[in-house]
């Protein structure tokens, strides 16, 4: 009992831990966002927060609410406010998470909302302008009512929370969901060189189009596109994850030389010079991650249907395609290195008879059951196949009869050992290269004939399967 509380305490501290962690984060981008305020230091045009507030929830679970209701009752009790404004905007940032996290995970497919564009827009929609226009209203009429902002500027105060707010979350929360949930770079030395290109690439020119350099050229004319190649480069290529950081990147470029005056969304009001730039980095943020999305998926779909070609649905063993390709490999490692190698065909016994008697997904399971075996008894660099209804085949690398001869004896052994019913047996069947045939049609009869030598005797004695070479 003592042990379990105190495990139940752990776990309650490191939660605490982690909630903090939590609001401390949202205070801190809070606290920089805010400078950028002008028509109210309540009120900026560029949220992360919210992107922040989304992602904890998500991640997290709900029940870390409390850590974003602080954050937010903190940031602007110590901005502009009282003890009542300020517990009004910390209730609406609150329940603007605790909204788009719901409708997220229960109608947008969650964590992995970004892996499909229908779920994407479904994020444009719920975390992006519904559950931000909560935070928008509950902020200025809090302030509204306590006459900390006046009521004739409720639009534009209205208007700079809202797009800040969807600014933070279309553009902020991919970034931290996608690198949260894989942060890992399994990229080749070639990706990491054009990651490198692509890096440098965005930042020359996001440089040029939002810095000082060609000010003068780019300011009145719409030179905001050629920043688009650079984000479907990364989406192309790369993937989602990748896309939303270019994005970022971007971002962060864009807002600072907006900031100074330079770039073509640079107005007199700095405040709608921001609300300009982050409309325009919203919505390439969403067509970059629809497009990222599909082209994702539209590699998963070619990588599914090159696994199907030369895969067994059944059993996931390599289909008869994978096995005349994997044998004809070993023909011509024969021909460099001169070491033999072995096939071995096995023919799962009485099949038809479980099927009768079993019904034929007992059936199907007693093949899963032999693949399963075949798995267990061959190396990385063997492969075993599934080329028959009730057939199989083990490609066994440089390996010579005799070896093979030990791993047919294991594979039987394995199976009569299986106490699982109905029992199986399998008769197994061994073919050399080059010995019993220089081809692939002349080693498979070989191993052919083998098997049905040795299928015949099993029938005349009562033992179990042996092998025959």
């Amino acid at each position: 009992m003592e042990r379990k509380s105190s495990v139940w305490r752990s776990q309650r501290l490191k939660q605490l831990f982690v909630g903090l962690a939590a609001c401390a984060t949202y205070v801190l981008a809070a606290k920089l966002s805010l400078r950028l305020a002008t028509v109210h230091p309540s009120a900026s045009p560029f949220w992360p927060p919210t992107g922040i507030a989304m992602v904890t929830l998500l991640l997290l679970g709900l029940r870390y609410w409390p850590a974003i209701f602080v954050g937010a009752f903190v940031v602007n009790l110590t901005t502009a406010g009282s003890v009542l404004t300020s517990l009004g905007i910390g209730a609406g940032n609150c329940l603007e998470a605790v909204t788009a996290t719901y409708l997220v995970s229960r109608f947008a497919n969650g964590k992995d909302v970004f892996d499909r564009t229908w779920d994407i827009l479904r994020f444009a929609l719920y975390g992006g302008i519904l559950s931000t226009a909560i935070a928008a209203t509950f902020g200025v009429t809090s302030l509204a009512l306590g006459a900390f902002a006046p009521w004739h500027q409720y639009g534009i105060i209205w208007r700079t929370w809202w797009l800040g707010d969807a600014a933070g979350a279309l553009v902020f929360a991919p970034f931290l969901l996608l690198w949260s949930a894989n942060p890992s770079l399994k990229w080749s030395k070639r990706q990491f060189a054009e990651a490198a290109a692509l890096l440098a690439s965005t930042l020359l020119i996001s440089g040029i189009v939002f810095g000082p350099v060609l000010h003068s050229e780019v300011r009145n004319d719409p030179w905001t596109f050629l920043c688009t190649p650079f984000l479907i480069w990364a989406a192309f290529r790369f993937g989602p994850r990748e896309a939303s950081a270019t994005i970022c990147l971007v971002c962060a470029i864009a807002v600072v030389g907006t900031i100074h005056g330079y770039g073509p969304f640079a107005r007199q009001s700095p405040n709608d010079s921001l609300l300009l730039l982050q409309s325009f980095l919203s919505i390439q943020a969403l067509m970059t991650l629809v497009f990222a999305a599909e082209v994702s998926e539209r590699r998963r779909q070619e990588e599914q249907a090159k696994l199907l070609a030369v895969r067994d649905p059944l059993t996931g063993l390599a289909n008869y395609r994978l096995l005349v390709e994997k044998v004809d490999e070993e023909i011509k490692r024969y021909g460099r290195t001169g070491k033999p190698f072995a096939v071995l065909l096995l023919d799962l016994d009485g099949l038809k008879k479980i099927n009768d008697e079993y019904g034929h997904l007992v059936g199907s399971l007693a093949i899963c059951r032999v693949a399963e075996v075949l798995h267990l008894s061959c190396r990385e660099t063997d492969t075993a196949a599934r080329y028959g209804g009730d057939e199989f085949a083990l490609v066994l690398a440089e390996s010579t009869a005799e070896s093979a001869t030990v791993v047919a004896q294991r594979v039987a052994q394995r199976l009569s050992q299986d106490a699982e019913e109905p029992r199986l047996s399998v008769s197994i069947g061994v073919a050399e290269f080059p010995s019993d045939g220089a081809s692939l049609e002349h080693l498979l009869s070989a191993a052919d004939h083998s098997l049905y030598r040795d299928k015949r005797r099993v029938r005349k004695s009562s033992p179990p399967s042996s092998v025959e070479k």
